[in-house]
């Protein structure tokens, strides 16, 4: 089941306005066009922010996300009718020949399981063109970036057009190994309390190289992302 935060009606409505401008997408954008690719598959597409930037760019886009209410509210957004959209995983694509599949934010790690992880990178090498593409972006575990995930820290209230004032905070909830459980809280003007618990796997980078040519692909490239230098990796591989 998807993470509440990416499904419940209330809080799909609100995550674009509490995630802001989204300049991270920024890079990934540069990457289209530096590679030149016309055929894209947006992996875990969420509300469809980046997804809708591309197909407005007049590229042709899938975005595939398990989520049925982030579905709903890409397909309403404005230029969302020119996006192919997928509810599942990779295994319900069924399309091939891509140039390039993305996996932006947290989606990769949040595919937390091994198999899934496994049948992710398989599914993707499926449907990408000879020599097409996979980025994807995930946090160096050394940093220890949860450390800073607590309420005190994280706790800010924005403005949301059409709702009011909406207060959010995040905080661990347990530690496991590579695993990591936070729970994340919002407080409605109609003084509504939600919450939504979600994990994400921290892999370090030999495993993550390590997977990639295990499951048929060339690494190029490990880049920083510009929105956590130092902080992030983003690997950039091609379809061997």
């Amino acid at each position: 089941m998807p993470d509440p935060i990416f499904d419940h009606p209330r809080l799909v409505g609100v995550y674009d306005a509490l995630e802001g401008e989204r300049h991270d997408l920024d890079a990934y954008e540069r990457l289209v066009a530096e590679l030149g690719t016309t055929r894209i598959l947006d992996v875990g597409c969420g509300t469809g922010v980046f997804a809708t930037r591309l197909a407005a760019a007049g590229l042709g886009v899938t975005g595939v996300d398990p989520a049925p209410g982030s579905i709903r509210y890409a397909r309403d957004r404005p230029s969302g009718e020119l996006v192919n959209w997928i509810r599942g995983d990779i295994q319900d694509v069924h399309d091939s020949g891509f140039d390039l599949a993305t996996m932006t934010g947290n989606v990769a790690q949040a595919i937390v399981d091994p198999n899934k992880w496994n049948r992710t990178l398989t599914g993707v090498r499926r449907v990408l063109r000879p020599g097409g593409h996979l980025v994807f972006e995930t946090r160096d575990p050394a940093h220890r970036a949860w450390e800073l995930w607590t309420a005190e820290l994280t706790d800010r209230t924005v403005d949301v057009e059409g709702v009011g004032p909406v207060r959010t905070w995040t905080e661990v909830v347990d530690l496991a190994g590579p695993l990591l459980t936070f729970r994340t809280t919002w407080v409605f003007p109609d003084r509504a309390v939600l919450t939504s618990h979600s994990t994400l796997r921290f892999r370090t980078r030999r495993e993550i190289e390590s997977s990639l040519r295990t499951h048929g692909y060339d690494l190029l490239e490990v880049r920083n992302a510009p929105d956590r230098p130092g902080l992030e990796w983003v690997f950039l591989a091609r379809k061997r």
